[in-house]
């Protein structure tokens, strides 16, 4: 009985033992990690070289599964950056640019199949066609030539140690490079078809195309080459360490144990160091050499660029970097208003000084044209009394020559002439007075061209002593309008007096011409009054005003006078030179223009 009862407890506990091994198997979780390897020959041969070696450590390592990740060098950064590898297989030039940037940790060298196993076996191999007439580095100079990427330490990277080495500048040397990143296949047919002079390509590229059948030895030769013992292939540069198996910082230090115990333990015949083309992994080598060349291309201990830095620092302080981008693009839009509205003070505050002096200076013109008013006044007041003594003793003359029967015709003519000058001048001072009393000017049906022909007849006598020619032209059907003869006299008087100084003026020996066109229209009168004198000075602004002149004699009243005239007929005046008006078919490019325009009612 004791016998049965300790059999039946040693079942129950093995059931419940097996029951609790079956239960933690099935709570411990299945670690994931992702290898990214350089694809130097393409994803596809990426993955068949190295996914037994992910398998391989898929069984070494308890709860954990590996798999190959193909990248080129930017990929392997940018997942990196995104915590998508958790390890990498890399040469390392490339290992010593990520460190840079990322925690990352050697694990251990990878020892070459070929080659006696050693760990140099990265290196640049400059390859031409064999028919090329390049022998040496030196003819390279200025040739084109293909790498596989800037980055790549077996091959671009070592060339570029070569040439400083011997003296050359590499980034002058060469007259084009072009990358082609992988595979590196391209590279050589780029050499076979003549696009380029040169490749550089990794060491052993070429060998291991010619012994897959790709291409033939005969057809290429190897620039600067050199055959190390032990070493199965020709290289142009120096060797420097193997690839490496890395880790990044979010892997724990147990599972790097195990995966380095595991690499370290692989033996040569295995698959996975078959198909990896390795006799196992060592140790990490020293990077003394990669260091040493950094430093002399200034690789290793060049600042990166401060957009690259922003840009990383961007990447891994996003809440940050988008609150310090919120508030620079807030600083910016409030700084340009303010920019704004400083302009817009600054241009009031310039309009407001602008204004001042145009009131400023109409006060001083209102200043003078009181001053003037008190003395037109009494000009206006002392002249009425002689002027129509005047008027009384022509008409006196007049009454006496025909009371006494005296036939004289001449005289009788004078005297005529003298009483109507005598009354237009009552008339203009007349015309003054009400001008600075504000009265209403008298209207009264005219005749423009007769206005017009006798403002020319006042002046003829001047006209015909400066040798100006004349021209009165009139088109249309003429007709009357209402206006204040005397102001409309005195507007022509004073526009025709202005060509005249102004030909006056002319010191060539050009003709003097004055051309009057007067065209009646539907609704209008348009009067032109062209000269071919010396022109404008100012602008017609400032001299419409009152008391601006060009003349050293004149008061500056003439053209104000006018444009009140004008204005009081509710008409326009414009002033302009011939070359620069508007108006079609004048007779001439010089001199000076006035257009006058009198409404029809």
């Amino acid at each position: 009985m004791g016998l049965w009862c300790r059999a039946i407890l040693v079942s129950v506990i093995l059931s419940l033992t097996g029951l609790t091994l079956c239960y933690a198997d099935e709570d411990v979780p299945v670690n994931e990690f992702k290898v990214g390897v350089l694809a130097n020959h393409g994803v596809l041969q990426a993955k068949q070289r190295w996914q037994p070696m992910m398998d391989y450590l898929s069984e070494k390592v308890p709860n954990s599964r590996f798999e190959v990740v193909p990248v080129d060098f930017n990929g392997m950064r940018s997942q990196l950056l995104s915590h998508d590898l958790q390890f990498i297989v890399t040469n390392p030039g490339q290992y010593l640019h990520l460190s840079n940037n990322f925690p990352l940790s050697w694990l251990a060298t990878m020892k070459s199949r070929k080659h006696q196993g050693s760990t140099f076996t990265i290196g640049a191999t400059i390859i031409v066609r064999a028919d090329s007439p390049i022998r040496s580095l030196q003819d390279l100079r200025g040739k084109n030539v293909v790498a596989s990427d800037p980055q790549a330490l077996g091959g671009y990277q070592a060339a570029m140690g070569l040439l400083h080495k011997m003296g050359y500048l590499p980034e002058q040397f060469f007259g084009d490079v072009r990358f082609l990143g992988f595979p590196l296949e391209p590279l050589i047919y780029q050499v076979r078809d003549g696009n380029v002079d040169a490749a550089i390509a990794p060491f052993c590229t070429l060998e291991e195309m010619i012994e897959t059948g790709l291409i033939n030895q005969a057809d290429y030769r190897v620039i600067h080459p050199t055959n190390p013992p032990g070493y199965d292939c020709e290289v142009s540069t120096q060797l420097y360490p193997n690839w490496s198996f890395a880790a990044a910082d979010t892997v724990s230090p147990r599972i790097t144990m195990q995966i380095t115990r595991a690499l370290f333990d692989l033996p040569a015949d295995h698959v996975a160091a078959i198909t990896a083309d390795t006799l196992g992994w060592t140790a990490p080598v020293s990077q003394l050499k990669v260091i040493e060349l950094f430093k002399e291309l200034q690789l290793q201990g060049a600042a990166p660029p401060l957009y690259q830095t922003v840009y990383k620092w961007m990447e891994k302080n996003k809440e940050w970097g988008g609150v310090l981008l919120l508030i620079f693009i807030v600083s910016t839009i409030y700084h340009l208003w303010l920019e704004y509205k400083f302009r817009q003070k600054s241009e009031f505050l310039v309009s407001t000084e602008r204004q001042l002096k145009d009131k400023a200076l109409q006060l001083e013109r209102l200043q003078s044209a009181a001053i003037l008013g008190e003395i037109g006044a009494g000009l206006a007041h002392e002249l009425n009394q002689p002027i129509a003594a005047i008027t009384q003793y022509s008409e006196g003359a007049m009454l006496q020559l025909e009371r006494l029967g005296q036939d004289n015709p001449e005289l009788y003519d004078i005297l005529g002439k003298i009483n109507a000058q005598s009354i237009r001048a009552g008339a203009v001072v007349h015309r003054i007075r009400g001008l600075l009393k504000r009265r209403q000017s008298k209207a009264e049906p005219l005749n423009v061209t007769l206005v017009v022909k006798e403002a020319l007849a006042l002046l003829r006598r001047e006209l015909d002593r400066a040798g100006v020619q004349v021209t009165v032209l009139v088109e249309g059907h003429p007709f009357e309008v209402l206006g204040d003869s005397v102001g409309l006299s005195q507007m022509w008087v004073n526009l025709v007096k202005n060509s005249l100084d102004a030909l006056e003026a002319c010191e060539d020996h050009r003709t003097r011409q004055l051309r009057i066109e007067i065209h009646y229209q539907p609704t209008e009168i348009k009067v032109l009054v062209i000269d071919n004198g010396e022109g404008l000075q100012r602008q017609a602004s400032e001299l419409m005003a009152s008391f601006a002149s060009t003349k050293d004699a004149g008061l500056g009243l003439g053209l104000a006078i006018c444009k009140d005239v004008v204005s009081r007929h509710h008409g326009s005046i414009e002033i302009e030179n011939c070359k620069q008006s508007a108006q079609a078919q004048l007779p001439w490019q010089q001199g000076c223009v006035v257009t006058v325009v009198l409404p029809k009612g």
